[in-house]
């Protein structure tokens, strides 16, 4: 008989303080991946005025930034698999930080560049490991809100950098290296404090042991566990939900302050306020989807929001991105996002795909996603200038095909893994 809820029956337990530190450390991979994002894009103003660019190396940079990122998910999430999580856990925070300080010490374009490179590369790199990483440590009962509490990170991220950047407005490249800076940093005190956490076995250490006992059984790292239908069905379900989601959501944060501007006619400190002051909203929110990610009501608030999600965009369609429109856009917007983003793909994506392949398939669902995501980012000025209300009708459909793609990930594809979830790893304690 077909399962009638899409969460765990029994009640809910208590997570042990040291999953938590787990989940926020591996949240760190999520804070700095938006907030690399947006500190170019509200740096890059500067930089081109510092260094002199050209405009190809300004639109460079900028895509540079998502098509590493997108890079760095997919090999990276391999090698975890591979070579061990804990392992590719603890460098890539690390070349983070090498890069971010190149970044903010750069003392002409092509070195920025560079950090540009190795920053995106290690931030996408991280993505999907962490998340496999909480997802290893947690128990059944947990996973979803400590999975979910990575994207409280997200949101961070953003709201710091665009915090710092409206703070230190008028500080030209002092302010740009401060807002690179902190991101130095944060990613040298996370990799100390990764470094201290002593992570239990890993799937991956099971399957090498099973082929040890007996050579004819198939690793479960082999690239051939990965196009099964195990894998296969959940990892394209998740990739065209992200994927029609983030179309609407990337566009809307590297473009929501330029729409604003060029289109609704707003002023750029209005423009920036207005993103601003609608973010802790999203926060606010994001908080208490962590608090319901592990109960019923996280999938079936996913079917309210994800219809008030659409009609934020189809109120911003229906004005064509005329001020009083988006200013009801970005309330809906911020209060659905929570509920219906990229919080739910992580959740589904670690409680369907399969435990031993979790960071090559997620790292490869994020990958394609942020390659769509760079070209998109690509035309969209130019689309925007020749119509925006077609670009906008555009990711309208986009974010009604994620509500179709996340109804069938929680009526199909949860309800059969709901009771096939394996035995979660254990955590050690912290050295000391």
């Amino acid at each position: 008989m077909a399962r009638t809820s899409t969460a765990p029956h029994h009640p809910e337990q208590p997570i042990p303080k040291r999953l938590w530190k787990v989940a926020a450390l591996s949240g760190m991979a999520s804070y700095l991946d938006a907030a690399l994002i947006v500190s170019i894009s509200v740096n890059l103003a500067i930089y081109r005025d510092h260094y002199d660019m050209g405009v190809w190396m300004a639109g460079a940079i900028s895509a540079i930034v998502t098509g590493c990122i997108a890079v760095g998910s997919l090999v990276g999430g391999r090698l975890a698999d591979l070579f061990g999580r804990r392992r590719v856990y603890n460098l890539d925070i690390l070349c983070f930080a090498l890069g971010a300080a190149v970044i903010t010490l750069a003392p002409n374009d092509i070195v920025l560049l560079v950090g540009v490179l190795v920053a995106g590369l290690a931030a996408g790199a991280d993505l999907p490991t962490s998340l496999a990483v909480v997802s290893d440590a947690a128990p059944a009962d947990g996973r979803a809100r400590l999975v979910s509490f990575t994207q409280v990170l997200w949101m961070l991220g953003i709201i710091v950098v665009i915090f710092l950047g409206y703070v230190l407005s008028d500080t030209g490249m002092t302010g740009a290296r401060i807002i690179t800076g902190h991101l130095a940093v944060a990613a040298l005190l996370t990799w100390q404090l990764r470094a201290r956490l002593e992570l239990a076995d890993e799937p991956s250490t099971d399957a090498t042991q099973a082929e040890d006992a007996a050579p004819d059984v198939p690793r479960g790292t082999a690239l051939k566990n990965v196009w099964n239908r195990a894998a296969l069905l959940p990892m394209a379900a998740t990739f065209l939900y992200y994927v029609t989601w983030g179309i609407g959501a990337n566009t809307f944060g590297q473009f929501g302050t330029y729409l604003l501007v060029t289109v609704s006619g707003a002023s750029q400190s209005l423009a920036t306020g207005i993103n601003l002051a609608f973010l802790p909203i999203a926060l606010v929110l994001t908080f208490v989807f962590v608090r319901l990610a592990d109960t019923p009501w996280r999938d079936r608030l996913f079917y309210v929001f994800t219809v008030v999600q659409v009609v934020a965009f189809c109120i911003a369609s229906l004005t064509a991105g005329a001020l009083a429109g988006m200013l009801v856009f970005f309330v809906l917007y911020q209060i659905s996002n929570p509920f219906a983003g990229e919080a739910s793909y992580k959740v589904w994506s670690q409680l369907t795909l399969p435990p031993e392949t979790r960071g090559t398939t997620q790292g490869l669902t994020y990958a394609l996603s942020r390659g769509v995501f760079a070209g998109v980012a690509f035309v969209t000025p130019a689309l925007m200038e020749y119509s925006a209300s077609l670009l906008l009708w555009s990711i309208t459909l986009c974010m009604a095909a994620s509500g179709f793609a996340g109804v069938y990930i929680v009526r199909v594809l949860i309800r059969r893994s709901a009771d096939a979830s394996p035995a979660p790893a254990g955590l050690g304690a912290t050295r000391a």
